[in-house]
């Protein structure tokens, strides 16, 4: 029988809607920052014992109705050949791709080979995780093409657009081989175990709708309908552009989670509009509310259960969770998601 969470991925009823959240492995859980005072970051994701055990900490914490993979974004982005630095600031990439020179670059990778860390971190996973799934992930082509441009996290984008802008024959093959390259990745990710897979395109809230039709929807169709080829359904989380989910419906994916900018019902009427009828919704409680009074939390949490159905809606935040979000805090939305 499915899990929860992959029966709500499917649209399906479900008796509570199933809870994970992003970023739910990470700084405002203790363990987690014991287990960071020992090691880097990168030395943390590249060390499959170490990534799996921190991957388990939310599930053993919380229960969680889905685990997700500890991994980075950019985790492609290096095996493809472009330096990547993680310092307490953020990612940085000192040699960014700004023109077609740029892509000479960029390779070609295995990722049983290059990231054979991320496969073993999911193998060791599975005898972990009993009946909990696992949901792997990557950046979806634009998302990753911004840090592989801009060499850090974006704010203005200006860089990414420039190039889009003045050279489009450029940024066409640069998100065409992000595409093929995160293709292999997720593809290794499920052939390793992983039950679900959710693609993050965490700034394409940045794009008008004419660079979306331009650029950024066929590579992440065709991304989305690869994985799913294998099965397992895919999350497209596509932060900041609830404006334009009519055309965002055209990718086609399972689920769409949802940032708290749009109540639920309203995510789903646009869907609906681009031809996504009967799709599942992630989300979508605002992070910030989970570093308030508890009392309008919870409200908020009734809203969002009740807005969501009781048929394909995974309950999530509408982005990653506060490094200072207090414990006592998750606990009672955990309470209040999972009591009913």
């Amino acid at each position: 029988m499915d899990s929860l969470f992959l029966a709500a991925c499917r649209g399906q009823a479900t008796a509570r809607p199933p809870l994970w959240l992003m970023r739910q492995a990470g700084r405002y859980l203790p363990e987690y920052r014991e287990l960071r005072d020992h090691v880097s970051f990168l030395e943390l994701c590249k060390t499959p014992a170490l990534a799996a055990e921190a991957t388990l900490q939310p599930i053993r914490r919380f229960g969680f109705d889905a685990a997700i993979l500890f991994s980075d974004l950019l985790i492609p982005l290096e095996a493809m050949g472009l330096e990547v630095v993680f310092t307490e600031h953020g990612p940085s990439l000192p040699a960014p791709v700004r023109g077609e020179a740029d892509l000479g670059r960029l390779r070609v990778f295995d990722p049983w080979e290059s990231t054979a860390f991320v496969c073993e971190t999911i193998r060791l996973l599975q005898d972990k995780l009993g009946d909990t799934p696992l949901i792997g992930f990557a950046g979806a082509p634009f998302t990753t093409a911004t840090y592989a441009i801009e060499g850090k996290t974006g704010k203005h984008f200006l860089e990414t657009k420039k190039l889009f802008y003045r050279e489009p024959e450029t940024a066409h093959r640069l998100l065409a081989s992000l595409q093929a390259a995160t293709r292999a990745y997720l593809l290794a990710q499920v052939a390793a175990g992983a039950q679900a897979i959710q693609i993050f395109d965490s700034w394409v809230g940045v794009v008008s709708p004419e660079e979306w039709a331009e650029f950024v929807c066929e590579p992440t169709r065709a991304l989305i309908a690869a994985v799913q080829a294998t099965g397992v359904p895919v999350i497209y989380f596509p932060n900041g552009a609830t404006t334009l989910l009519d055309r965002i419906a055209q990718v086609g994916a399972d689920v769409y989670s949802i940032d708290w900018r749009l109540p639920l019902g309203q995510a789903r009427e646009r869907l609906r509009a681009g031809g996504a009828a009967n799709v599942a919704v992630q989300g979508n409680l605002d992070p910030a509310l989970l570093l308030g009074p508890v009392d309008r939390l919870l409200r908020q949490v009734a809203k969002i259960k009740s807005e969501g159905g009781g048929r394909g809606h995974i309950f999530n935040l509408g982005h990653g969770i506060h490094p200072t979000t207090p414990i006592a805090n998750v606990e009672a939305l955990v309470r209040a998601v999972h009591g009913g």
